[in-house]
């Protein structure tokens, strides 16, 4: 008798070596998946919560910065109070969930950040 591992072993050593592996020697049927896992492959890994941390931190930064840039083109086309409170709150929301990403709370940073791109573009065109 030859070994599991020869070209001319068993049928159920080679199904014993590799799992995927039906009893005739095919590929045996993907199992389907619970909910909450994710498919192993290319681009379906999960985040740690570092880099998720980091992510929606960026991402809130980068809000940061277009608002700050929405707010000084504004200004320098129509220059008003309240265009300054209202990019100006926009800004201090965007700053909160950087905050809120770092310590952590992740969801409710980018809760906070969607909410501060909420309140310019709808308050702002409803004030001109």
């Amino acid at each position: 008798m030859t070994s599991p591992g020869t070209a001319s072993g068993t049928t159920e050593a080679r199904t014993a070596q590799d799992p995927a592996l039906d009893e005739d020697g095919a590929a045996a049927a993907p199992t389907p998946l619970r909910a909450g896992e994710a498919v192993a492959g290319a681009g379906a890994r999960r985040l740690s919560p570092r880099q998720a941390r980091r992510i929606r931190a960026l991402t809130a930064t980068v809000a940061l910065v277009a608002v700050g840039i929405a707010m000084v083109l504004q200004l320098r086309s129509q220059p008003s109070l309240v265009t300054l409170g209202l990019y100006g709150a926009a800004l201090t929301i965007s700053g909160t969930a950087i905050m809120l990403s770092r310590i952590g709370r992740t969801r409710v940073a980018m809760a906070v950040l969607s909410l501060a791109v909420l309140l310019v573009g709808v308050v702002d065109p409803a004030l001109r």
